[in-house]
């Protein structure tokens, strides 16, 4: 059996596909490090980019429920992260 058979069970097919899954892989490290910011604007702004590298891999593969959860979390992302921007960002949760 060769290696990274059970972690890969289809090796990539050159630099192109390779690095699709690289930039598909930091956008996983990317979401899930995203849960842990504690600032709003440094969060959407990890965000945005984690969806737009698992974007690119949803394109790739081909498939439109990812393509479309993507492309919604990142455009949600993009619209927050304009609000703080721009100052129209307003926190529903009472700080008291």
């Amino acid at each position: 059996m060769p290696p990274l058979t059970g972690f890969l069970p289809i090796l990539p097919n050159g630099p192109l596909e390779t690095i699709i899954y690289i930039v598909a892989f930091i956008g996983i490290i990317l979401m899930a490090y995203s849960v842990f910011l504690k600032a709003e604007k440094k969060q959407d702004a990890v965000l945005l980019i984690a969806s737009l590298c698992l974007l690119s891999y949803a394109i790739w593969i081909k498939n439109i429920i990812f393509i479309i959860a993507m492309l919604g979390l990142g455009i949600s992302s993009l619209v927050e992260f304009i609000e703080i921007i721009l100052g129209y960002h307003k926190e529903w949760i009472n700080k008291k």
